[in-house]
């Protein structure tokens, strides 16, 4: 009966375990709002200097202030990419207010 009661019980921590783990795959990372771009003033100029990001679940548009559109996917709660025309792979901060990109700028939201 004690092995019963510990094989049930080890089920149950197993599942609740599993529901958790999902939940937080699940959290969704809202990127959508008005970003600045920085700290290297000549990256930003030809990229651009404010951004709008609109955000569908995991798709991601953005627009600068050039009316430039590029297309984008979170990929994970702390990584996204953008398509052309920049082309470039960025870190969410833990906060979700900036976003650290592999062409050296960063976009601070607004």
């Amino acid at each position: 009966m004690l092995k019963r009661s510990i094989f049930v019980s080890s089920i149950i921590t197993l599942a609740a375990l599993a529901f958790l783990g999902h939940a937080q795959a699940s959290q969704q990372t809202n990127l959508a709002g008005t970003y600045r771009c920085g700290p290297d003033a000549k990256a930003c100029e030809l990229s651009g200097t404010t951004f709008t990001v609109m955000q569908n679940g995991n798709s991601l548009e953005a627009k600068n202030e050039k009316n430039a559109v590029g297309t984008g996917t979170v990929t994970s709660p702390i990584s996204v990419s953008m398509g052309p025309p920049w082309n470039m792979l960025g870190v969410v901060s833990a906060d979700g207010r900036s976003i650290e990109w592999s062409n050296g700028t960063q976009w601070r939201k607004q």
